[in-house]
């Protein structure tokens, strides 16, 4: 009998897992990824909410029990790394211990509980680590990045892949408590005179993005959604629009925390802190004008682990990084994704169909995920490729075209009707990237009885516009493949560009 393998198929061999301990103002994480690549996959999570950093800014301390919290998550953390057989945990520490008397010797603790060393980032650290976050999780970002914590705020400029000058503020939400001793009203004072002492960075803002990065600002993400009956409960690239923002942050600030819908998906411990972080996101969005609020999901611990990669590694596309991982983990034949790309390129080419250089990552990013629910139930396959696909774990991706990806293959496995579809999902997508997912899925509905998903066939086989004819060619050892139902599909083709169908054997 053949030995079985216990190693596990469904990771990318890259190498043992990296860590992350991030000892923060408010909670203390765990993260653990797959390994050190450009498309990060988290394996374990883990946060402890300490508070640390809660009474700082008035007593000059860490709280005696939340160093205690703090030291009891921290030997777990080394148990749990120890367990996943981690190669490399980095350790890094922030505002709290950065301002208190006693950080110091928490740090000193600190570092025996976790058997690691702890780099203590400086304010202007946090905010270059954060700004790579962000380059890390978003296509070309061009904004300012806000990394609102428990004990502070860094705001610093990013273009492309450049990060500008950062700057720190004592405006995280626990300080915020502390210094004003729970007065709303004080609070916004501070925040406001603290945001008009920096206008130069508030002044680069206007008309631009604004990458939020923090707990307290998914969160209030999180409720937004909620409010507004949002069909896709991802938080990452989650967009708010600025003038719907202040409506909304303004009665977060005036409502009782327990009355706002979903607040059950908020953690106790940081529910008091979502009126601070409200008013430090409106105040950002009165003074600096943005033309939209996007809600990161990346920041310091994937800044870090980003600026770990090559050059090369850190200029792929993190959406055709994660697809192609996915591809290769999942696919019957990962080599036939790169093929399709290649093949529906070819035909897009041939009709003159303009495609932005948005649509044409998508387009690629589709075919490399066009075969990973083949072990699903035929009934079912749609389905769950849309809830993989709408769900993943993607960077560098808007929820627009998270909802034409999931059609694509939706509509690739269940046929080209729109109305097979939550009309949600439609909405999300709109109507110019819907036709796109159609014209995707009829290509593949074509592509994949020609192939059965091998790769070396669609070369063989190309398709192509010709006057008022698709064209789908086959050599002459492939002609009977061409039965009624690969004749129907292109037909199908056919109909959605007014073109009449053709096979043609070479």
């Amino acid at each position: 009998m053949k030995a079985v393998s216990h190693e596990a198929q469904g990771r990318l061999k890259i190498g043992r897992p990296v860590a992350i301990i991030d000892i923060g103002s408010n909670s203390v994480r765990l993260v653990a990824y797959e390994g050190l690549s450009r498309a990060v996959t988290p394996i374990y999570n883990e946060k402890v909410l300490c508070g640390l950093g809660r009474h700082v800014a008035t007593t000059g301390r860490l709280d005696d029990e939340a160093v205690d919290r703090a030291l009891r998550a921290l030997a777990r953390f080394r148990v749990l790394c120890d367990t996943m057989q981690v190669s490399e945990v980095f350790v890094l520490a922030t505002a709290a211990a950065r301002d208190a008397s006693n950080g110091p010797a928490f740090l000193e603790a600190a570092a025996k509980a976790c058997g690691q060393p702890i780099s203590l980032l400086s304010g202007a650290e946090e905010a270059r680590a954060s700004a790579l976050g962000v380059i890390a999780g978003f296509y070309d970002p061009d904004g300012m990045v806000g990394d609102m914590g428990g004990g502070s705020l860094e705001l610093v400029d990013v273009q492309g892949s450049q990060v500008g000058q950062g700057i720190t503020m004592p405006l995280g939400g626990l300080a915020l408590q502390d210094v004003s001793g729970g007065s709303l009203r004080k609070a916004q004072r501070i925040v406001r005179e603290a945001l008009e002492r920096a206008p130069e960075y508030l002044e680069n803002l206007h008309g631009r993005t604004f990458y939020a990065v923090g707990g307290t600002w998914r969160a209030l993400a999180r409720l937004h959604q909620a409010a507004r009956d949002y069909p896709l409960h991802v938080m990452h690239s989650y967009i708010i629009d600025p003038d719907d923002g202040l409506d909304f942050l303004h009665l977060v600030e005036e409502a009782d925390s327990k009355t706002l819908k979903d607040i059950e998906s908020v953690s106790e411990a940081r529910r008091p802190l979502l009126a601070y972080g409200a008013i430090v996101l409106e105040e950002i969005i009165r003074l600096g004008e943005p033309k939209e609020v996007a809600i990161s999901a990346f920041g310091v611990r994937e800044g870090i682990l980003f600026d770990r990669l090559d050059p090369q590694t850190r200029e792929r596309d993190p959406l055709l990084a994660a697809a192609s991982d996915l591809n290769l983990l999942r696919s019957r034949s990962p080599r036939h994704g790169v093929e399709l790309c290649q093949w529906t390129e070819a035909f897009i080419r041939s009709i003159d169909l303009p495609e932005t250089e948005h649509e044409t990552r998508l387009r690629r990013a589709a075919c490399l995920l066009a075969d990973i629910g083949w072990r699903a139930h035929p009934d079912y396959r749609g389905e769950q490729s849309l809830n993989l696909i709408a769900y993943g774990a993607f960077a560098g991706l808007d929820h627009p075209g998270r909802a034409y990806l999931a059609l694509s293959i939706f509509f690739r496995h269940e046929g080209l009707s729109p109305d097979k579809v939550s009309s949600r999902i439609k909405t999300l997508a709109g109507p110019r990237l819907i036709e796109r997912a159609r014209l995707l899925a009829a290509l593949m509905r074509i592509a994949y009885p020609v192939s059965v998903a091998m790769e070396g066939v669609l070369p063989q086989a190309p398709l192509m516009a010709r006057g008022s004819q698709v064209v789908l060619q086959l050599p002459s050892h492939m002609g009977p493949l061409a039965n009624e139902r690969l004749t129907g599909r292109l037909r199908a083709l056919g109909k959605l560009l007014n073109m009449d169908p053709v096979v043609e054997i070479q």
